[in-house]
């Protein structure tokens, strides 16, 4: 399936790695200019490296107001404006409530939840002066449905969407949709990280496959494909909704 060649130009948060990275690549390829958003300076090196002079990286920790602000604002005058937004970074905490440190439930919140926030916030002036265009906030089937001891991921990720959802109806005047993606187990080096460590890796992320209808994990790009669907002219009747694409997980 062939596809338009596209003139946007997006902002995409956690753009070094995984689905962030993804999406970035997914949007180059289609003409798109991109701002790299991404807090660890030499993955997002490697990234501007490989997708060449159609990126700008900006280092960036999205917990952070004023960088966020002046991240955006540097994205923006490279990118001469900005049309679409991509909330890709996130970051995981395990732990069963009573050995969750107040430190790991704050930080969580503040990069999963308070970082799109704080983008969206930032971005929303050059999206008006654009004339409208797209927000996708990466949230998780974990939003939808939860997990065992990922207290403080699952209420982020949920709040993630019904953030989105309220922010919908504030900008839809702006020419602005608001959208949610809410990825199942996704190949990630997140994701990696909940099975890998174990005493039998095999075991566990088969154990994980099971939870789907599918009995598979997801390619970063299967996301990507999401994600510029919702940013694009493809979805221009589609705001405040959360797409879950998780392999048949929230529903099996």
């Amino acid at each position: 399936m062939s596809h338009p060649r596209s003139q946007q130009r997006y902002v995409v948060s956690g753009a070094a790695s995984g689905i962030g990275l993804a999406v970035a690549r997914l949007a180059v390829a289609r003409g798109a200019t991109v701002g790299l958003l991404d807090r660890d300076t030499a993955a997002l090196a490697a990234a501007a490296e490989a997708l060449g002079e159609s990126v700008v990286p900006i280092a960036c920790d999205v917990a952070d107001a004023n960088a966020v602000k002046a991240a955006v604002d540097q994205a923006a005058h490279w990118l001469g404006g900005i049309d679409a937004v991509v909330n890709c970074a996130g970051i995981d905490a395990r732990a069963p409530l009573e050995q969750l440190s107040d430190a790991d439930w704050a930080r969580t919140l503040a990069v999963n939840l308070t970082g799109p926030m704080l983008l969206c916030r930032a971005a929303l002036p050059y999206l008006r002066s654009a004339g409208g265009g797209t927000i996708v906030n990466v949230s998780s089937a974990a939003g939808l449905s939860p997990l065992l001891h990922r207290t403080a991921y699952c209420a982020a990720k949920a709040g993630v969407i019904m953030f989105g959802k309220a922010l919908a109806l504030e900008v839809a005047s702006d020419g602005i949709r608001v959208n949610a993606v809410c990825p199942g187990a996704v190949d990630t080096p997140l994701f990696r990280t909940s099975y890998e460590q174990s005493d039998d890796p095999e075991r566990d992320l088969e154990a994980i496959r099971q939870r789907y209808a599918m009995r598979r994990i997801a390619a970063p790009e299967e996301l990507a494909e999401a994600v510029l669907y919702l940013s694009g002219p493809g979805s221009s009747y589609i705001t405040g909704t959360a797409l879950a694409v998780d392999g048949g997980r929230t529903f099996h």
